[in-house]
C-alpha cells in the first residue's frame, strides 16, 4: 500500500485542498528579500517520533528559518552554559510587546525571553565558542542534527536582513550597554542573521519539531541532538512565548508548544509523539501565517491534540500482537484442514488495544497494519481494553478497513459490544455509504471467522462419518475390536439449536462421537455470560471426561447445526472391556494423549495472554 493511501495522508490532502483557498494576509515585506516570496506557497509535513513523515504541497520548497531559529540556539545556549547562566541574561516571561520592541527587564536589563529579538540575540552570544567563527560552526552543527542533514545560508536573505537590520542593530548595542552582551555586539548580531537566513523546507522544520517531541532525539538519526533535560525548558518557552502577541490565544485555543516565522514557517510539538510544520507567506496582523494558524488550529481540534488534554506515547495504545498461529480458534477441526490451516494461520492477525485511544494511537496503528499487510489476510482489532476511543481515531480505523478491504483483505473488530465509548465513535464515523463493519463477541470467534476465509469452504463439507475408525479416540484398534464397538454404539440425532449436554447434569455417562454436523462446547461464565470451549463437527469427540468417572458434566454443549451421532457409554465400554481389556487401555492411553494436547494449548494460551 503506497503511503498516498494512508488515511493521515489522504486528511493531509484534503486540509491542504481546504486551506489553499484562504487569501488572509500578506507577505512580510520589511526585509526585501521576503517580499519576494510567492503568497501562494504553502506545505504541510507532520514527522513521528518514529521517524515517519506525511507531506503535502510545497512541503520540499527551500525558504529561510527566520524567528523559528530561535529555539534551537535557545537550546545549544542552555546546553553549552547551563540554565543559571543563561537566566542571568535572558529571561521567561511573556513581554507582551512586538517580538521587535526594543525594551528589556528594567531591573535586571536583560531581555524578557529568548523568542523575541532582543533575547534572541542575546542567545545567540551564549553559544559556545571564543570567537563568532566557532559560535556559528556551534549554531550550524545543532541545526544540521534537528534537520538531519548538513545546512547552509541564503546568502541573498543574509545580505537583505543585515542592510537592513538597523532596528535590530539598536537592540544589540543596547544589550551591550547593559553588559547581556560582551565584547562587541556586532559580531553576535551577524550570526542572528545567518541564523535566520539559514534554508530549510518544511519537511526539515517538521524534523526538528518531531525531534523536540522525541525528548532530544532525531527520529531519523537516532542521534541526541539537545540534552533531554532541557527540552522541557525549551518546549515550555515556545507554549508561552513562541507566537509573538498571540501566544496566549495561541496556547488557548491550539495547546501546542509552537514557534512561527515572518518567513511563513510555523512549527508545532505534540511531545512523545509528533512535530508539525506549516509553510505559507502569508502573514497575519501579529507576524505569524495565516494559514499555519488556521491548519494547527484544526488539526488540534480534530485530533484532540491539546497538551493540557490526554497525553500518552502512541505506541502504548497497543497492548500486544498474536496470529492464529499463535492462538487458534477453539474450533476443532479435521486432521486434514488443521494441517492446511496451520500452514497459512500467521496470516492472521490479531491486535489488542488498550487505554485512550486518540489520533496519533490509531494512526500508529494504521502504520503497524499496513506494514505488514502483504504478508496478512485479516486483522482483528480486539477492542476490550479500550477506555477511550476519539472519533477522529475510529475514522481512522474505518478508512483503513477500506483500504483493506479493497486489496481482498479483512479488518474486524472484536469485544465491542455493550461498550459504548467504542461503539459510538465507531458509528458516528461510518463514512457514508460505507455498510458497516463486522464484530465479533470475543476474539476466538473472530479468529474462527478468519480461519474460515482462509480455507476452501469446499473442502470444509465432508460425508457423513460411517465407521468408529475415523475417530482419533480408538486409534491403533484393530479391524475386530472396532467391529465390537460399533455394535455397542447407540445411534444420537439433534436438531439444530437442541441442547445436548447440561452443565451440572449427572446421571449421563455417555461419550458422544459426531457423525454430521457441528456442536459447540460452551461454559458459563459469573457474570452470565458465557465462553465457547470448542466447536466440534464430524469425526469428533465429546464428553469423554464420563470415561474417567466425573459425575457431573462441566459444560453445555449445544448443536448447532442437526447433528448426527453415535453414543457410546462408560458402563458398556466397561462390560466390554471384562472379554476385551486391550480396548479399555486403548481408550484411556488414546484420551490421555488428547487430554496432553489441550493442556499445551492451554499453556500456549497462556503464554500470549501474558505476553
Amino acid at each position: 500500500m503506497s503511503p498516498a493511501t494512508l488515511p493521515l495522508q489522504r486528511y493531509l490532502d484534503a486540509l491542504h485542498d481546504k486551506h489553499q483557498a484562504l487569501d488572509e494576509g500578506t507577505v512580510a515585506a520589511y526585509i526585501p528579500q521576503l517580499a519576494k516570496a510567492d503568497p501562494d506557497w504553502f506545505g504541510i509535513c507532520i514527522v513521528t517520533t518514529d521517524g515517519y513523515a506525511y507531506a503535502v504541497g510545497e512541503a520540499d520548497r527551500q525558504f529561510t528559518l527566520q524567528s523559528i531559529s530561535k529555539p534551537a540556539v535557545y537550546a545549544a545556549a542552555l546546553a553549552d552554559r547551563g540554565r543559571e547562566a543563561v537566566l542571568r541574561k535572558v529571561g521567561v516571561e511573556p513581554s507582551g510587546e512586538a517580538f521587535n520592541s526594543i525594551s528589556l527587564d528594567p531591573q535586571t536589563g536583560a531581555p524578557f525571553n529568548p523568542m523575541i529579538n532582543a533575547g534572541a540575540i542575546a542567545t545567540t552570544g551564549l553559544v559556545a565558542g571564543t570567537t563568532a567563527e566557532e559560535q556559528w560552526g556551534r549554531i550550524a552543527n545543532i541545526m544540521s542534527g534537528f534537520f538531519g542533514r548538513a545546512v547552509a545560508i541564503d546568502d541573498a536573505v543574509y545580505r537583505s536582513e543585515s542592510e537592513s537590520g538597523f532596528r535590530n542593530r539598536a537592540i544589540a548595542w543596547m544589550l551591550k550597554n547593559f553588559g547581556i552582551i560582551d565584547g562587541d555586539p556586532m559580531p553576535v548580531l551577524e550570526n542572528y542573521f545567518r541564523q535566520c537566513s539559514i534554508r530549510a523546507s518544511c519537511r526539515d522544520l517538521a524534523c526538528m519539531a518531531a525531534t523536540l517531541a522525541n525528548g532530544g532525539v532525531q527520529p531519523h538519526s537516532g542521534k541526541r541532538v539537545v540534552p533531554a533535560d532541557e527540552v522541557q525548558a525549551v518546549l515550555s518557552i515556545m507554549a508561552t512565548c513562541g507566537m509573538y502577541d498571540y501566544a496566549g490565544s495561541w496556547l488557548y485555543e491550539v495547546g501546542l508548544p509552537a514557534k512561527s516565522g515572518v518567513s511563513g514557517g510555523v512549527i508545532a510539538v505534540m511531545p512523545g509523539r509528533f512535530g508539525i510544520a506549516i509553510f505559507s507567506p502569508r502573514l497575519d496582523e501579529n507576524g505569524n501565517s495565516a494559514r499555519g494558524i488556521a491548519v494547527c488550529r484544526e488539526i488540534s481540534r480534530e485530533f484532540g491534540l491539546h497538551v493540557f488534554g490526554m497525553s500518552v506515547s502512541p505506541s502504548l495504545v497497543l497492548s500486544r500482537v498474536f496470529s492464529a498461529l499463535d492462538l487458534p480458534s477453539r474450533r476443532v477441526r479435521s486432521m486434514e484442514l488443521a494441517i492446511r490451516l496451520r500452514k497459512v494461520a500467521s496470516r492472521i492477525k490479531c491486535y489488542c488495544l488498550q487505554g485512550e485511544v486518540a489520533f496519533d494511537g490509531a494512526e500508529f496503528i494504521v502504520r503497524q497494519l499496513i506494514q505488514v499487510a502483504p504478508g496478512a489476510d485479516s486483522f482483528i482489532l480486539d477492542m476490550h481494553r479500550v477506555s477511550y476511543l476519539a472519533e477522529s481515531a475510529a475514522r481512522l480505523l474505518l478508512e483503513v478497513r477500506q483500504l483493506l478491504v479493497a486489496q481482498g483483505k479483512a479488518l474486524v473488530f472484536s469485544r465491542i459490544r455493550g461498550r459504548a465509548v467504542v461503539e459510538d465513535a465507531l458509528r458516528h464515523a461510518l463514512p457514508e455509504g460505507d455498510g458497516g463493519y463486522l464484530s465479533f463477541e470475543d476474539n476466538d470467534l473472530a479468529v474462527e471467522w478468519c480461519e474460515d476465509r482462509l480455507l476452501d469452504s469446499a473442502t470444509e463439507s465432508s460425508p457423513p462419518v460411517s465407521t468408529v475408525a475415523a475417530f482419533p479416540l480408538f486409534a491403533g484398534m484393530p479391524e475386530p475390536t472396532l467391529a465390537r464397538l460399533q455394535d455397542c454404539m447407540q445411534a444420537a440425532d439433534y436438531p439444530a439449536g437442541a441442547t445436548i449436554i447440561s452443565a451440572g447434569q449427572e446421571q449421563d455417562d455417555r461419550v458422544f462421537f459426531i457423525r454430521e454436523g457441528e456442536v459447540s462446547v460452551v461454559l458459563s461464565l459469573a457474570d452470565g455470560s458465557h465462553q465457547r470451549l470448542a466447536t466440534l463437527s464430524g469425526g469428533m469427540s465429546f464428553g469423554e471426561m464420563a470415561m474417567l468417572g466425573k459425575a457431573a458434566r462441566s459444560a453445555d454443549v449445544h448443536a448447532d447445526t442437526a447433528v448426527r451421532s453415535w453414543t457410546l457409554s462408560a458402563r458398556s465400554l466397561d462390560e466390554l472391556a471384562v472379554d476385551h481389556p486391550e480396548i479399555k487401555i486403548t481408550v484411556l492411553r488414546n484420551l490421555s494423549l488428547d487430554l496432553a494436547q489441550k493442556l499445551r494449548q492451554a499453556n500456549q494460551l497462556i503464554g500470549v495472554l501474558a505476553a
